[in-house]
Formats: C-alpha cells, sequence, structure tokens
C-alpha cells in the first residue's frame, strides 16, 4: 500500500513539474527538504503526531517552506497533510527523484568490492556500465565488503551481477553437495 502511495503522489508531482518545465528547480529543492528532514527528526516526529491537528502542521510547513521553495511544492506538501500522507513524505519525494533521474538518462550503480578501488578502477567500471547499459550518466555509490574475498557485486536497479569469490565458493559448496559418493 505505501508504495502505491508513494508511486501515485510521486508521480503526480513529477508530471506536474515537466508540465510547469520546473524539473530543476524542483529537484534541487526537494533534495534540499529530503535533506532538512533527515537532519530535523524531531521535525518529523511533530508533523507525524496524532493529537497534532492538520491546520496546525499545514501552518507550521509554510512557515517552514513557504518562500524558500516553489509555491507549488509548498502546496503540494499541504495536500499530502490534508490527505493524510504525511507519514510517507520521504518515499514520495524519493519516488519524484527516481522518475527525474529515468528522464534524463541517469542510472545509479552500487558496487561491492572485497577493497577499495582505486580512481582508475572506478573509472573503467563506470565506463563499462554505461556501455552496457542504455544510461547517458551512471551514480556511482562505492562500498567495501571483505567477505567477497575477491571481485565484485553490481546492483542497478533490480538486477544484481555477482562476480564475487565468496558467491562462486557458495556455488562451487552447492554443487559438491550435490554430488553422491557411490
Amino acid at each position: 500500500m505505501a508504495k502505491l502511495i508513494s508511486k501515485t503522489y510521486g508521480e503526480a508531482l513529477f508530471e506536474l513539474a515537466v508540465e510547469e518545465n520546473k524539473t530543476d528547480v524542483f529537484t534541487e529543492e526537494i533534495q534540499g527538504i529530503l535533506s532538512v528532514l533527515r537532519e530535523n527528526p524531531q521535525f518529523d516526529a511533530l508533523m507525524n503526531h496524532p493529537k497534532i491537528l492538520k491546520e496546525e502542521k499545514i501552518e507550521v510547513v509554510e512557515n517552514v517552506f513557504k518562500g524558500r521553495v516553489d509555491d507549488e511544492l509548498t502546496g503540494f506538501l499541504t495536500l499530502i497533510i490534508k490527505k493524510d500522507r504525511y507519514s510517507e513524505i520521504t518515499a514520495i519525494l524519493e519516488y519524484f527523484l527516481q522518475e527525474i533521474k529515468a528522464l534524463k538518462g541517469i542510472g545509479t550503480a552500487y558496487v561491492v568490492t572485497a577493497a577499495p578501488l582505486r580512481d582508475g578502477q572506478k573509472a573503467q567500471v563506470e565506463e563499462t556500465l554505461l556501455a552496457r547499459t542504455s544510461f547517458r550518466q551512471m551514480e556511482m555509490h562505492y562500498d567495501v565488503d571483505e567477505s567477497l574475498i575477491g571481485g565484485m557485486v553490481i546492483r542497478i536497479g533490480d538486477r544484481v551481477v555477482d562476480s564475487s569469490v565468496k558467491h562462486k565458493l557458495e556455488d562451487l559448496t552447492k554443487q559438491l553437495m550435490q554430488v553422491q559418493l557411490a
């Protein structure tokens, strides 16, 4: 249900941004809003408190964001509150950002290796991913997991390529377990 809510409202916000030719403005301001929400968990607690009236929550949102972000974005935030969907605000805004990335041909890749990659290796991984996907640009996220032993795991959306030594050893173990001795 939550995924449907974030998709419905996120798409509506995306369509508004495209229609009004404000995709860049909305993207920048939504990243700012998400940053404010992450840095101020007490704001989120206030906005989700069941004993605070909707009208008071709307007033808080207008005091915090009006004049600092586009009026249509402030209106969108008040609509979210009126419809009792504030608990999904982060998911809605992140869905919007995903749609913007898709529009601009930007892919997001999560790369996990056993040891940190040098800059040249990172550039080579990014170049390979761009050549093998339809994306025009990649947003790269690197992490280290020594338990992989060697190789790497790459995740783009719901696709995963696991070429780690750990994975290969697990596969080999499964194959050996299936072998029956006579």
